[in-house]
């Protein structure tokens, strides 16, 4: 009898640590004639439900602060809940039993339901009803997959434990497939996560850019110095290799005459005062300035659009400034219009530069039909699929509005690839005129001459006729020629740009060394590195409550 006991509480506690894994192990052990179907159906039961009370209970007595504590904050983000909470408005108690069928529902949904002031009685009688229902079926089909794997000739001569953990993690894998697979929802991040795989353009730099890494370093032992290119740019730190002011840099084009003409207004929040005092500061610089929100507020080191927001309200303004209180953050005049990535270069020795490359930013949008939800628009459309998560992400709790019929909902306002912009190849859109005006701003701008303009304009008109233009932003020598993300581009295609890119790089750097410049040292660029690696712990997206943020 004390075995007994001993089972089913130990059954019970690890169904908090993984339910399904729970289960699923239970109907292995009744399988192997360990246990009784009861014993292993009922220990899971009962620790399903004494788990799924403390989330309600959680979210009852703790609230959002529970959030960032261990162990919610390991498994759930607060934009989460706030799906969630939306969710169990529009569907009631019938979200609780949905939610044990649809994956990555359950924990939001729960703690939704204490945060909401949900009847306790009434919530645990529809969880146990969902619970007894998921419960048996998951034992059993895990005990009958189990007594066909252990008959198979791969583990029968296996000894319990390999037998129990091979049996349990490959039921474990397929359940979590079959769930995935069992809702619309499931099976188009499924197909979005494959997209990713598939198209070049979605997968992450630490696997696409070893190639370009191993040409840096051979046009480094070419050049004799594997930090030549950071002699690219002398009026840069590091010529803009990582972590460089934003701020710095938009100053040193300020110093030219009419330069507010084609630069807007910003004003840097430095880190060591309150949030209220920074908060004053910004809407004292919105004054001075005649703006009026929105506004951008972004980090004043960051890359790839990290920690950039537009920001609408004086509330969004003040939670941006509490999570990103350690950090020099940039306020900047808003720039609404169409937006072109413009990567520019110029050798020392030469008087006139050139245009390398321009990129189109697209900002995709769903169209609504009024009876679609904007989640299922997202999952619907073709490409957005692809960053299905990424998109949920921007549009915050929205995610259930159902659009009306014909209406445009634009998911993002940041012209960055990974937050989730088109990008195209705009050289069609070079003319003598816009080649002339970048050269000339460039040339003002003493030691810069390899980087990337981020420009946003009224008019693609105007854009090419080289006037009516303002930089949001001057990336240094390893910004990229962003063309290389357009869908049309083959893999090779991108590589060979980027070794142009890099090739230019590195013959601007020598040059400037020939003149007496001094690259960075290796020690100090890795130094570089280290502190941004030891800053990845920190928060590096905004999490804004954007119900009334429209793009």
């Amino acid at each position: 009898m004390l075995t007994i006991f001993v089972l089913f509480g130990l059954l019970a506690l690890a169904t908090l640590v993984s339910e399904d894994l729970t289960c699923i192990s239970a109907g292995v052990m009744i399988a192997e004639g360990r246990i009784s179907f009861a014993l292993g159906t009922l220990a899971c039961l009962a620790g399903i439900f004494a788990g799924d009370l403390l989330l309600f209970l959680a979210g009852r007595f703790i609230g959002r602060a529970a959030l960032s504590r261990a162990p919610l904050k390991w498994f759930v983000r607060e934009r989460d809940i706030a799906r969630g909470s939306q969710w169990f408005r529009s569907k009631g108690m019938a979200a609780i039993l949905l939610s044990r069928f649809i994956p990555g529902t359950r924990l939001p949904t729960y703690v939704a339901a204490g945060l909401l002031d949900t009847s306790l009685p009434k919530f645990a009688f529809y969880f146990l009803i969902a619970a007894g229902i998921w419960t048996p079926l998951l034992v059993a089909g895990s005990m009958l997959v189990g007594r066909e794997v252990i008959e198979s000739a791969l583990v029968s001569e296996q000894s319990l434990f390999v037998r129990t953990a091979i049996i349990a993690i490959t039921v474990f894998l397929v359940v979590g497939l079959l769930r995935q697979m069992s809702t619309f929802r499931g099976r188009r991040l499924l197909l979005g996560r494959w997209n990713r795989l598939r198209h070049w353009e979605f997968w992450p730099p630490w696997f696409f850019y070893p190639p370009v890494v191993l040409y840096v370093l051979y046009l480094g032992l070419k050049h004799k110095g594997l930090t030549v290119f950071t002699c690219a740019n002398p009026a840069i730190e590091e010529s803009g290799f990582i972590g460089e002011s934003k701020s710095a840099i938009l100053s040193g084009l300020s110093q030219q005459p009419n330069s507010e003409m084609w630069l807007p207004a910003m004003f840097v929040l430095r880190p060591g005062q309150s949030v209220e005092s920074k908060l004053r500061q910004a809407e004292d610089f919105i004054s001075a300035h005649s703006l009026s929100y929105p506004v951008v507020l972004k980090p004043d080191a960051g890359e790839r659009g990290s920690g950039v927001a537009v920001i609408r309200s004086r509330e969004q303004a003040r939670e941006y400034l509490q999570q990103f209180a350690q950090r020099d953050v940039i306020v900047q005049q808003h720039v609404p219009g169409l937006e072109f990535g413009v990567f520019y270069y110029r050798f020392p020795n030469q008087q006139t530069g050139r245009i390398f490359s321009i990129t189109r930013k697209l900002f995709p949008t769903v169209i609504g039909d009024g009876r679609t939800t904007l989640e299922n628009l997202i999952l619907s459309d073709k490409r957005a699929v692809s960053l299905a998560r990424t998109y949920f992400q921007a549009v915050g709790d929205r995610l259930l509005d159902v659009p009306a019929a014909g209406e445009a909902i634009q998911l993002i306002e940041i012209g960055t690839h990974c937050r989730g912009s088109i990008f195209l190849d705009g050289c069609e859109i070079k003319t003598e005129a816009l080649e002339n005006a970048i050269d000339e701003l460039a040339r003002e701008f003493a030691g810069f001459y390899f980087g990337r303009f981020d420009i946003r304009t009224p008019s693609l008109e105007d854009f090419r006729a080289g006037h009516n233009f303002k930089i949001v932003e001057l990336n240094g020598v390893t910004s990229e020629a962003t063309n290389i993300y357009d869908p049309r581009h083959s893999l090779l295609q991108a590589y060979r740009m980027l070794f142009a890119q890099w090739r230019l790089a590195f013959e601007i750097g020598a040059q400037n060394r020939a003149l007496g410049f001094h690259p960075t040292s290796i020690n100090k660029l890795a130094s570089l590195v280290l502190k941004k690696w030891r800053q990845t712990g920190e928060r590096s997206e905004p999490n804004l409550r954007l119900k009334s943020q429209e793009a």
